[in-house]
């Protein structure tokens, strides 16, 4: 009796471990192609500026990762692939139009300071690809900004300031209003598509959808890469969580918690009334797939109960909402992980303290 009793409380006391069907190579290799797809994408419409960008996320990343461990490891650091998927998922976050010096020092910080300065792989309090976002955004702002100009937030944001609204609350529809919507009958692969699902799926409840849409999959405009590049960064997204690289459930649990805030108060912001919140616009901009995708299921970033990992995505969904939709901050979905993550070391202390040994307070 007394051994059972002390094997429940060695198994309550252990450290909390987090188990993956992949080894980390196979799982580094899969995100990477994750972000590749949507990068690629991105690429066919800017002349092959969004690849640029990537290359030179990749030299900077690559280039400090060797030069920090050589002397320790040598090459084989590179080989687990963090370096190289911080990188390319930083390149993600990045505007296509960004200079590409920008990207290459936002890579060489993510990976300096973000990454070894805390120990290496796995110790980070931060997504270092989030790090590296963090450093450009506030360092290189006007480049940032530049680079944006003329993209869908931009513009909405924009418009809004100068009095812009719609009764129905569609960020889209003002757009339209605003006269630079591009695609304010939507272009010809949009109304293909449009006229297709509307004559098929969406006339079996009655609905219409609006023209514009579909561009989004395709969007000609500047903006950051995973936005630009949606369609590759959904097919990878399923990649992925087909083959268990992240805990899928993580990422279905923010966007449907988001996704309620939105369809719920989201439209209050643009002119609507509560409940006409246009929940596909705002899963399809503001980088809300790959923070969901890439970001918050990130296990060196998050916490380590299944209890822990529900409040800390339900508050991300939360702050994304409050940052994005309220404050209009354009990529609020970056800033509430990161401000989630600031706070993951009180958070696993308290873990330990209430969850962990739980069973030697009872003894």
């Amino acid at each position: 009796m007394a051994t059972e009793a002390w094997k429940q409380e060695k198994r309550i006391n252990l450290s909390p471990q987090v188990n993956f069907a992949r080894s980390t190579t196979s799982r580094m290799v899969l995100a990477a192609c994750c972000a590749l797809m949507a990068i690629i994408q991105s690429a066919v419409s800017d002349g092959g500026a969004s690849l640029l960008v990537a290359f030179s996320a990749l030299a900077g990343a690559v280039l400090t990762e060797l030069f920090i461990t050589w002397r320790r490891d040598g090459y084989r650091t590179l080989l687990d692939g963090s370096a190289v998927v911080s990188a390319l998922v930083l390149t993600l976050l990045l505007p296509n139009r960004i200079n590409p010096f920008c990207a290459f020092f936002a890579a060489v910080f993510a990976m300096a300071v973000i990454k070894h300065s805390f120990g290496g792989l796995g110790s980070n309090w931060v997504n270092p690809a989030l790090g590296g976002w963090l450093f450009m955004r506030i360092s290189f702002s006007q480049s940032f900004e530049k680079a944006l100009e003329g993209s869908n937030l931009s513009i909405l944001f924009r418009s809004m300031a100068s009095g812009f609204s719609n009764p129905q609350g569609s960020p889209l529809a003002i757009l339209k209003i605003s006269g630079t919507w591009q695609y304010s009958a939507g272009s010809s692969l949009d109304q293909t598509f449009r006229n297709f699902l509307n004559s098929t799926i969406f006339a079996i409840p009655g609905a219409e959808l609006p023209a514009g849409y579909i561009d989004l999959f395709n969007s000609g405009s500047p903006g950051i890469i995973a936005d630009r590049g949606i369609l590759g960064l959904l097919a990878g997204s399923i990649l992925i969580c087909a083959s268990q690289v992240n805990r899928a459930w993580i990422s279905a649990l923010f966007l449907l918690v988001y996704g309620f805030l939105v369809r719920a108060f989201g439209a209050l912001p643009f002119g609507g009334a509560a409940g006409q919140g246009d929940v596909l616009f705002s899963f399809l901009s503001g980088g809300t797939l790959v923070a969901a995708f890439l970001l918050i299921t990130d296990p060196a970033t998050g916490a380590k109960s299944n209890t822990g990992i529900i409040i800390l995505t339900v508050l991300g969904a939360l702050f994304t909402f409050i940052f994005r939709e309220q404050g209009q901050q354009m990529y609020g979905a970056f800033f509430a992980t990161a401000l989630i993550n600031a706070f993951l070391p009180l958070f696993r202390c308290a873990e330990r303290c209430f969850l962990f040994n739980l069973g030697k307070r009872r003894a």
